[in-house]
């Protein structure tokens, strides 16, 4: 199988000649719902409904599923689409729709593992003219898995300890605080609320990092090609650092212009990209320096 390679071709039929079992990761973001109109006869994006549009992910994310190694993880970038006049979405006109949620639930069905509900945060979105409704600044991103155990690198994604919680671990906490005891319904008592004496953590104990949290704080970033839809960098980054093992394979079947392939290519990964509009494959392969089939 080559690999660091652009595949011009649409994505199930791609993934159908690939071997099972042969890459570690996946992150993608397919085209959203209702959104742009590539010109294309096989595009995904511009279906009657809303069911059908899943149902096109989910056929595609299935063939996917079989490519996967057994313990890899899917990274999938998606966001919402409000209801236009013309769609039959089955709501009102103006409602949104629930993209993100019934794409996910449809793939819970289909066998995968949802693991997460991660929002990317950006401070810098596009702007919206509404008035009526507040302006959207985040997107989904689902951590999918093929198994109930996978690999996932927590310490290559943790976040540092905030000043303050470095604080209260180099701090005494008496017997009769207020989380002493047992929350009710929570479980044991944390090790950091534990009663002890002031300086019972030598800085040298107090841990640095914290599990990353579900919420990320990405802002997008300037891209002068002509792709108007992609993610930033450290986006793909996080996710293959932490759902991808060093020299492993990551695959993006909606591959635009090559972001996931040169977040893969900085990392010491190979990649796989499929796309469907040759114009998107060729500023992929200027963009990271792939080849093209």
């Amino acid at each position: 199988m080559k690999m660091d390679v652009i595949i011009n071709r649409d994505a199930l039929y791609a993934l159908r000649e690939l071997p099972s079992e042969s890459v570690n990761c996946c992150v993608t973001s397919p085209p959203y719902y209702g959104l742009r109109d590539y010109g294309l006869d096989a595009q995904i994006g511009r279906e009657d409904t809303p069911e059908q549009y899943i149902g096109r992910l989910v056929e595609v994310f299935r063939e996917l599923r079989r490519v996967l190694k057994d313990d890899g993880t899917f990274w999938l970038n998606i966001a919402d689409t409000y209801c236009g006049s013309g769609m039959k979405a089955g709501c009102k006109q103006k409602d949104l729709i629930g993209i993100p949620w019934l794409l996910a639930f449809a793939l819970r069905s289909d066998g995968w593992y949802l693991r997460s509900d991660i929002i990317w945060l950006k401070e810098n979105p596009m702007p919206e003219s509404c008035r009526d409704r507040p302006s959207r600044c985040y997107e989904h991103i689902f951590l999918l898995t093929k198994s109930k155990k996978y690999y996932y690198d927590a310490a290559a994604i943790a976040e540092p300890i905030a000043p303050g919680t470095a604080a209260r671990y180099r701090q005494g906490r008496s017997a009769g605080h207020k989380y002493a005891e047992e929350v009710p319904g929570q479980g044991k008592v944390q090790g950091i609320n534990q009663p002890r004496s002031g300086g019972y953590y030598d800085d040298a104990l107090i841990p640095t990092t914290r599990n990353k949290r579900d919420v990320w704080l990405i802002n997008t970033v300037p891209y002068k090609g002509g792709h108007f839809a992609a993610y930033p960098p450290k986006l793909a980054e996080t996710c293959i650092l932490a759902g991808c093992p060093a020299g492993g394979v990551v695959l993006d079947p909606f591959f635009g212009s090559g972001t996931t392939g040169l977040a893969a290519k900085s990392l010491d990964r190979r990649y796989i990209g499929i796309e469907l509009n040759a114009e998107y494959c060729a500023l992929a392969g200027a963009r990271i320096g792939g080849g093209n089939t």
